[in-house]
């Protein structure tokens, strides 16, 4: 703070990247990089800065402004109640960007995501015949106050469904119009950028009485968006959706699959669109890929030193079955990803299977799965050891003739990485055995199982510091991993840089677990999932629990967050941690 404040005035650097490495909140080689990535993503540098995670979005707004000599838009100072301009072309604030804020007799104030648009504010004073006011809004706050706009806009532009008969085919055609007109267009398009925004990994439209529930995930975590009572908008909204997944609109009574490619502000999205026929109307999710969000390098994956070293180790074996498991959405996929991207493709043939393959890797065979013509992960997987690989990926064992095919491919000399659906890693033990897999053949196929679950990460801007009493740290099992004379952890809190949850983005944590000549004993033996489990950490592997509790000492996750994530492993501990 002495060296912001030492700096007069007059002595101030001009542009925003200077004025930022001025204050210290950026350094001098990461702005390098927010200029490079600026220029290769067409953006503005404020933008770069925001999306490379380098500064806060609103340090970046408060230097912007200083910048442009203008004012702030504080999520405050939006109307709760959308101030609504007559004869004003509804898409010009969609296409620029922009919120009316107020208006009085002479001056008209509004938010902007670029307040210094001299076009912009000619175009507002022209429209208006009012002095122009423009301040600076953050993203996140412009949209949503544009989503507000467009609802009231909406009302009463959709003509009524109730006159039509849900099977008739003039009905299927009355949708089809209304899905193609502009208002629908631009809702969902506002529906899809808002995801983007908020860095979201999934979009929930739910059909409930009341109307469609809008919500998105985020850090795994939902958060309700919006609510839209208008059936008409709803039915609209719906088949908007499905048209663009190349779906049946006229199927109402059966879940349907599709996919949406499409650029949204310079990112490839790709998402994957799932309709189910409930009660009240169609329910639609879609996930949400961001192609150039994608990291696919291991050593981003969250892994702890030792647990990395020893998953390397498997990942070099020149034979056998490397499983990865954990529920849907707990970054299996991804670090299956990572660990082929990490493999020498130049030398090794790589075939994958998946349903469906998600990020397309270079120079390795995807295939994917079509079930409907009968292209099945078995099927596939009997062709593919046909074509001489070295490294196999199954996107997931869902049956017992996979299993059974992965087995026989790791026994003849082949790497196969796959994952499948437990709660524990030696659990993938029994689970395999369930699935018709002989004992003694896992034991001489499967190298090691590693299960994965993501936690959310402390928001860096707000988290809090406190002190736990020894007891406290001795009974959640926190106390091995703190270092010497320390008591301190960190808990959320919340800001506006995180959305007031105390929490921005996600890591894993891990447990690795190795099947060595004693683990292989234990099988033979008929161990089951919990003894397999102890002779597993009485040879050193760490739980999942046990991973978590790491990244608390570390200031990266809050206790609360990983007993969250891993109540069915702690609950001990979290009762501990309740009483006390």
């Amino acid at each position: 703070m002495e060296a912001v404040e030492a700096i007069k005035p007059q002595d101030r650097p001009s542009g925003l990247g200077p004025r930022l490495v001025a204050q210290g909140l950026l350094g001098e080689r990461d702005l390098e990089r927010a200029l490079a990535a600026k220029r290769e993503m067409g953006c503005m540098l404020g933008e770069a800065l925001v999306r490379l995670g380098l500064v806060a979005e609103n340090h970046v707004a408060t230097a912007l402004c200083d910048e442009l000599g203008v004012g702030f838009a504080s999520k405050e100072d939006f109307p709760e109640d959308p101030l609504i301009l007559e004869h004003f072309p509804e898409q010009f604030l969609l296409n620029h960007h922009v919120v009316p804020l107020s208006v009085s007799d002479d001056v008209m104030a509004f938010a902007a995501s670029k307040p210094q648009d001299a076009f912009l504010r000619k175009a507002l004073h022209l429209a208006t015949r009012k002095q122009i006011e423009l301040r600076l809004g953050l993203t996140a706050d412009i949209d949503a106050a544009l989503e507000r706009y467009v609802e009231i806009e909406d009302e009463g532009e959709l003509d009524s469904l109730s006159t039509f008969d849900v099977n008739d085919t003039e009905f299927v055609e009355h949708l089809k119009d209304l899905a193609s007109e502009a208002p629908v267009i631009q809702r969902v398009n506002q529906i899809i950028q808002r995801s983007l925004d908020i860095e979201a990994s999934d979009v929930h439209l739910e059909q409930f009485d009341d109307g469609l529930h809008l919500r998105y995930r985020i850090d795994g975590v939902l958060q309700e968006a919006s609510q839209i009572t208008d059936s008409n908008l709803s039915a609209a909204i719906v088949s908007r959706i499905k048209l663009l997944a190349n779906l049946n609109i006229a199927e109402r009574r059966l879940p349907q699959d599709g996919r949406i490619m499409m650029r949204v502000k310079g990112h490839e999205l790709d998402l994957r669109v799932s309709t189910l026929p409930t009660v009240h109307g169609e329910g639609i999710v879609m996930r949400v890929l961001d192609r150039e969000s994608i990291r696919l390098d291991l050593a981003d994956m969250g892994f702890s030193d030792d647990t990395f070293a020893s998953y390397k180790e498997l990942l070099k074996r020149p034979h056998g079955v490397l499983l990865l498991t954990g529920p849907t959405g707990s970054g299996k996929t991804t670090t299956l990803y990572a660990s082929l991207s990490n493999m020498d493709s130049d030398s090794m043939k790589v075939i994958t299977v998946e349903d469906p393959v998600e990020y397309q890797l270079h120079g390795i065979n995807q295939i994917p799965v079509h079930s409907q013509i009968g292209l099945t992960f078995a099927r596939a997987l009997r062709s593919i050891l046909r074509q001489d690989p070295d490294i196999i990926m199954i996107g997931e064992m869902r049956d017992t003739e996979t299993a059974q095919i992965a087995v026989q491919s790791a026994l003849t000399g082949h790497l196969v990485l796959s994952t499948l659906h437990t709660n524990t890693a030696a659990g993938a033990i029994t689970r395999l055995e369930d699935m018709g897999v002989e004992r003694f053949l896992i034991t001489a196929a499967v190298n090691g199982v590693l299960a994965q679950r993501l936690v959310r990460k402390l928001c860096p801007d707000c988290k809090t510091a406190v002190d736990l009493p020894p007891e406290v740290l001795k009974k959640t099992g926190l106390e091995p991993f703190m270092a010497s004379g320390s008591q301190t952890i960190f808990e959320s809190a919340g800001c506006e840089t995180c959305k007031h949850t105390g929490y921005r983005g996600r890591m894993a944590i891990h447990e690795l677990f190795v099947l060595d000549s004693t683990i292989q004993r234990a099988v033979l033996d008929g161990a089951d999932a919990q003894k397999l489990r102890e002779h597993a950490r009485a040879r050193g592997m760490r739980t999942l629990y046990e991973d978590g509790l790491r990244k608390v000492a570390m200031g990266l996750s809050s206790l609360d967050e990983v007993l969250r994530v891993t109540q069915d492993q702690s609950e001990e501990a979290g009762d501990d941690l309740d009483a006390a």
